[in-house]
């Protein structure tokens, strides 16, 4: 410990970032200013990595919430050596790696995209639940802790409920969050919109609490140290600090705790820029400097770092020589890799709903993959993931042995749990809901998508067939917003989401093979409440013809020369099979009918492919039970697609079926009234 090298450390974290957003000329200063103090003690004397090996499996990993203090994140890691110098200076332009929000890079430190407040902190929680999943199954050992940072903004978001809540009640012990409390938020201070007890609050979800002076290195020092050695709590750190502390005006006097300070480069505030950094020990002609003592200490203490990680390498390896056999298994866990599995032998009864369909597939799995999480958000026995649960049992408090999470009523934050699972590794991520409540959960769907996580969702109750329950229920627009996403390409260049809707049984354990084997995006499973008549075989078994749905879609039934092609996902197939009974044995009419599962997968096959599913010289017919865009680009300008485009009803699924024209008879007379224009 030496207090003047850790307060120019942290002060070097200031001028740092204020001179980022200076010279970008857009930035968040005044937090990372007062969060510098808390950074720099983690960082240097309790957060445990190996920087010669960033990706270590069993470091500790720091989660940020408040992604508008990335220059704080840059900062501190430049100072690791994690960043160069030019990396700072070009914070926020276009090819930098330092963008204006962080985005996941492990290489460098950053374990999670984040921006959207409240995501990053319930990220570090799925973390957290990831860490003592391992650990329950390889030992104590694997010791290491989450920590989290969240800001006044983070904390008012409502998400931070659901994730306080499920952190307390699972006694995440590893998690360690502090809570950079400045009173200052974007736009007001915060007495303008809250008056709750912060600690309270946390105290009753079961968190160990402590209020410190963030700026006090020895109180943050004991603070990090009790929250190490707490064995049954998560711990909020609540460290009371200063917007925009060390600046000054150009008089010289000091120009703190501003809201002003927040959201814009400190020459546009009251504060001096030149004068700010002259007072934080920087040299206003080359900002981007580490001090020179500074850089000698951060030298040392990374030499630390990697020999105090040599020593836990060294405990590993006794282990992993003691223990072969769970030893090739965690490795196995952790390199994403699938074990064998055998899809075809899952047996399903006639008929069934696809919701149930993947009820069986869910307990195969149980069965064969050891590293997977299944989370439902109070629905278990409703969207039949407890498929799953009867293989095995819930995570609990003090018992981590189980595969199971109820997160209650959370969807959104259940969603984000997901997402901090994958970000941890050795772990595979399944959330369930009903479809409709894919609302609550698009903030963190968009987060899978833009880090390339492979959660995967399943989503029930698929369609207005959820009847009685009303039109709050039956979703009719949500297949549309999931599907642009497979329009939207993530930052690799792929389809940034696979949403698969299958027609049967068959292609409902097809489904689960493509989503369990789509490692680089996130997979959802779009699945009935509602009995589905099985498809027809063509070849050797049904399961042999649904393969063919790997290529996101196929023709279910084919002939030659057909005078129209009928195209749908989902229920919606069966329906068209009955349309198609009538339109041949009534009508004379020669009919194909593809099944396109997913429309992002099938754009990626060849234009021959394609056009031979979906020949564009023939009329053209879709049907859909959500709006008509969901297969407009399929069956293109000369086609015509039969859906909905209005809310749903409250009556039995068969009425509304008749009542919205989705039975067989009504749909061939739809099929013979578009034939008259073509």
């Amino acid at each position: 410990m030496n207090k003047k090298l850790d307060q120019q450390a942290a002060d070097n974290i200031r001028a740092l970032a204020v001179a980022m957003v200076e010279k970008a000329n857009s930035g968040h200063p005044g937090g990372p200013m007062g969060g510098a103090d808390f950074m720099h003690i983690l960082y240097s004397e309790f957060f445990n990595f190996d920087p010669s090996d960033m990706t270590w499996a069993f470091r500790d990993r720091f989660f940020m919430d408040a992604g508008h203090l990335s220059t704080l994140m840059y900062a501190q890691y430049y100072l690791l050596g994690n960043y160069e110098k030019n990396d700072v200076a070009n914070f926020r332009q276009w090819g930098s790696n330092t963008p204006g929000h962080p985005e996941v890079e492990v290489s460098r430190g950053i374990e999670n995209t984040s921006g959207p407040l409240g995501q990053g902190h319930t990220m570090g929680i799925g973390a957290a639940i990831g860490a003592k999943f391992l650990a329950a199954r390889f030992g104590d050992w694997m010791n290491h802790k989450i920590y989290g940072f969240i800001s006044d903004g983070g904390v008012q978001e409502e998400i931070s409920q659901g994730a306080g809540r499920i952190a307390g009640h699972l006694g995440l012990s590893n998690f360690i969050m502090f809570f950079d409390s400045n009173d200052i938020q974007l736009s007001t201070s915060t007495d303008e919109v809250t008056t709750e007890d912060t600690a309270m609050k946390y105290e009753a979800w079961g968190w160990k609490v402590v209020t410190i002076d963030g700026h006090n290195h020895d109180e943050i020092r004991k603070a990090l140290a009790d929250a190490n050695n707490e064995t049954e709590k998560p711990t909020l750190i609540i460290g009371k600090t200063i917007m925009g502390k060390g600046c000054v005006t150009a008089e010289g006097a000091m120009f703190e705790g501003e809201c002003e300070l927040h959201g814009q480069p400190i020459g546009h505030t009251g504060a001096d820029y030149t004068k700010t950094l002259l007072n934080l020990g920087a040299n206003p002609e080359s900002p981007f400097d580490i001090y020179e003592d500074v850089s000698a200490y951060y030298k040392d203490i990374l030499k630390e770092k990697v020999a105090k990680a040599a020593e836990k390498k060294a405990e590993i390896e006794a282990w992993r020589q003691a223990n072969e056999g769970l030893a090739a298994k965690l490795d196995f866990f952790l390199s994403g890799e699938l074990p064998e599995l055998d899809f075809e032998s899952i047996e399903h009864k006639a008929g069934l709903a696809s919701r149930a369909a993947s009820s069986g597939v869910l307990a195969y799995l149980a069965e064969h993959v050891e590293n997977m999480i299944v989370s439902s958000a109070d629905l278990s026995n409703s969207d039949k993931t407890d498929g799953f649960l009867k293989k095995t049992h819930a995570l609990k408090k003090g018992d981590f042995s189980g595969s199971f999470l109820q997160a209650g009523v959370a969807e959104l934050t259940m969603a984000c749990i997901a997402n901090g699972l994958a970000l941890h590794g050795g772990i595979i991520p399944v959330v369930a809901t009903f479809f409709v409540f894919s609302d609550y959960m698009k903030p963190a769907i968009r987060l899978s998508g833009i880090q390339e996580l492979p959660v995967k969702y399943v989503w029930t109750h698929d369609a207005f067939r959820v009847g009685e329950d009303g039109p709050t229920h039956q979703p009719v627009e949500q297949e549309a917003q999931i599907r642009l996403l497979e329009k939207l390409k993530n930052h690799s260049g792929k389809p940034s989401f696979l949403a698969l809707r299958p027609a049967d049984s068959a292609e409902t354990s097809v489904a689960w093979k493509m989503a369990l084997e789509n490692t680089s995006t996130p997979s959802g499973l779009i699945l009935s409440r509602q009995g589905i008549k099985d498809l027809p075989a063509i070849g050797t078994s049904r399961y042999s013809d649904a393969l063919a749905a790997e290529k996101g879609g196929y023709l279910v039934k084919e002939v030659e020369n057909p005078d129209v092609v009928l195209v749908a996902n989902g229920s919606e197939v069966a329906t068209l099979f009955a349309a198609a009974e009538i339109l041949e044995s009534e009508n004379g009419l020669k009919v194909n009918i593809a099944s396109v599962i997913s429309e992002g997968v099938f754009r990626l096959q060849s234009k021959e492919y394609q056009n031979n599913v979906i020949p564009k010289n023939k009329p053209l017919f879709g049907l859909t039970a959500g709006l008509p865009v969901n297969l407009e680009g399929l069956v293109g300008d000369n086609g015509k697609v039969f859906g909905l485009d209005h809310f749903g009803y409250s009556a039995p699924a068969t009425v509304l079926d008749d009542k919205f024209g989705f039975t067989g008879e009504k749909v061939s007379k739809q099929v013979l009234e578009y034939l008259k224009t073509v």
